[in-house]
């Protein structure tokens, strides 16, 4: 096996959003180091069944929507309602 190929696993603390924390080995950071969620399994919808709503990080979600709100045509939108 050769030697220092491997990536340095080490502990550090994962904060969920709802603010649990879970210690766990990982690559990221140092040792000690807090990894801080902003979606996790107990936030992101397609584990929630969509009933949160998403956080707007930087205006992302407010240009999809605008950029995409006439996507469909007026007459598809009312054959929709039918």
């Amino acid at each position: 096996m050769k030697s220092d190929i491997h990536p340095d696993y080490h502990t550090i603390k994962v904060t969920m959003t709802d603010g649990t924390e879970f210690t766990t080995r990982s690559t990221y950071g140092k040792e000690g180091d807090t990894l801080n969620l902003d979606i996790d399994p107990k936030s992101h919808p397609a584990w929630t069944g969509g009933s949160q709503q998403l956080l707007d990080r930087g205006g992302r979600l407010s240009r999809f929507q605008k950029r995409f709100s006439g996507f469909m045509k007026a007459e598809e939108k009312k054959e929709e309602k039918k």
